[in-house]
C-alpha cells in the first residue's frame, strides 16, 4: 500500500556485547563446520538482561531522540520471537511502564522474524485515524540455552541478542514512509512445527528448538522445492507490491536492508535473486551481531542513520520474512 503522511521519527538500539566466532570455536561453543559458509563474524550476547529489559532500553532511546512523551504515543506494539524474561507475561505493559507510562494500547507482537514489518503495518493502520499522534514500535530476543542454540537451533543463521525500536509519527521526521506491503501463506506453517505432536508445556518435544529437524520433516511430506519455490513466491508478492507504490524498481534503492542471516542465505535468496550488491546493505555491520529475530530491520536503520550512513533524498528498501510464512517490505526516503 502506498503510505500518506507517516514518519520515521526516531530509532534506539540496544546491543549487549559481542562474542566473536572463534571465541566460540576455541571454548568448544560451537563447531566450525556450523559456521563456515556464514561468513558472520560476531554475535551480540546477553549476559544477564532479559529481553524486555534490553526492549525498555531501545524504546527510551527512540522516544528520546522523537522527543515523543506519554501524550504522543497512541499505541505500543513489541514485537517478540522468543521468551522475554516471565512467563505468562504481557511484555508490551512492562515496556509501557517503564517508558511513557500512559493509557494507550500495549501489544505483543508473534509474527517471527517478520514481526517488525507486521508491526509497522498495524501501526500505520492506527495512525491513519490519529492525526499529529506517534506509535512506539520495539523488538527485542535473548536467544539462550535451554530453549534456544544460537549456533544450531537454525543452522546457516547464527542468533544475536538485542533490542530495537522506532517512533512512527504522523507528526514528521527524518525518514518518510512510502509504502509498505505484507504478504502470508499458511501453507508453509508446517516448516517451522514439522510431524510432532501438539505438547502440553514449551519444549514439551524439542529442548533446544530444532528447524533443521523441522525442516527435514516438511521436506519428507511434500518435497523441498515445494517449500522454496513458495517461499521465493511469498517474498517476491510484498517486494514487488511496495516497489511499484513508490513507483521506483529494487535498482533505484541506495539502500536494502535484509535480515541478517548468513551470507549463504542472503546469496541464495537476496543478493543474486533481486541483483542486490552486499555494498548497497548492512551486510558488513549484521554480520558483527546476528540474527536478531524480529529486529533486523529497524536495527539496521538505527545503524545506517546513527552512523551518518543514510543521507537526505537517499531511499531504503527493507525485506523481511518470518516463519508462519509471512513477508514483508518497507520503502522509506529520508527527509
Amino acid at each position: 500500500m502506498r503510505v500518506e503522511d507517516v514518519f520515521v521519527r526516531g530509532n534506539g538500539v540496544r546491543l549487549p556485547a559481542t562474542l566473536t566466532v572463534a571465541e566460540a570455536i576455541a571454548s568448544g561453543e560451537c563447531e566450525p563446520k556450523l559456521v563456515a559458509r556464514t561468513d558472520v563474524l560476531s554475535v551480540a550476547v546477553s549476559p544477564d538482561e532479559s529481553a524486555a529489559e534490553m526492549a525498555v532500553g531501545a524504546a527510551r532511546n527512540a522516544l528520546r531522540a522523537a522527543d515523543s512523551g506519554p501524550g504522543d504515543v497512541e499505541l505500543i506494539l513489541h514485537a517478540t520471537t522468543y521468551h522475554q524474561g516471565q512467563d505468562l507475561w504481557p511484555v508490551g505493559s512492562y515496556i509501557q511502564r517503564e517508558t511513557v507510562r500512559n493509557s494507550c494500547l500495549a501489544l505483543e507482537i508473534r509474527q517471527m522474524s517478520n514481526g517488525g514489518l507486521a508491526a509497522m503495518d498495524l501501526a500505520v493502520a492506527y495512525l491513519a485515524a490519529r492525526p499529529g499522534k506517534d506509535a512506539l514500535l520495539t523488538t527485542a530476543d535473548r536467544f539462550c540455552l535451554p530453549g534456544i542454540d544460537r549456533w544450531r537451533t537454525d543452522p546457516g543463521t547464527p542468533y544475536g541478542d538485542g533490542a530495537s525500536a522506532i517512533v512512527l509519527s504522523r507528526r514528521g521526521g527524518y525518514a518518510k514512509l512510502l509504502s509498505l506491503a505484507i504478504n502470508a501463506d499458511s501453507d508453509l506453517e508446517p516448516l517451522h512445527r514439522g510431524d510432532v505432536p501438539m505438547g502440553l508445556a514449551p519444549f514439551s518435544h524439542r529442548m533446544p528448538v530444532d528447524f533443521e529437524d523441522a525442516k527435514i520433516a516438511f521436506s519428507r511430506e511434500y518435497g523441498l522445492s515445494y517449500g522454496i519455490n513458495k517461499a521465493n513466491a511469498g517474498q517476491a508478492v510484498a517486494v514487488e507490491e511496495a516497489l511499484a507504490d513508490a513507483d521506483m524498481k529494487i535498482g533505484d534503492a541506495d539502500w536494502v536492508i535484509l535480515p541478517h542471516f548468513g551470507r549463504r542465505r542472503l546469496d541464495v535468496n537476496y543478493l543474486r535473486p533481486y541483483g542486490i550488491e552486499p555494498e548497497r546493505t548492512t551486510w558488513e555491520w549484521s554480520r558483527t551481531v546476528g540474527h536478531l529475530g524480529a529486529g533486523d530491520q529497524f536495527a539496521s536503520l538505527g545503524h545506517l542513520v546513527d552512523e551518518g550512513l543514510a543521507r537526505s533524498g537517499q531511499r531504503i528498501v527493507m525485506f523481511g520474512v518470518g516463519a508462519g510464512y509471512s513477508w514483508g517490505c518497507a520503502v522509506l526516503e529520508m527527509v
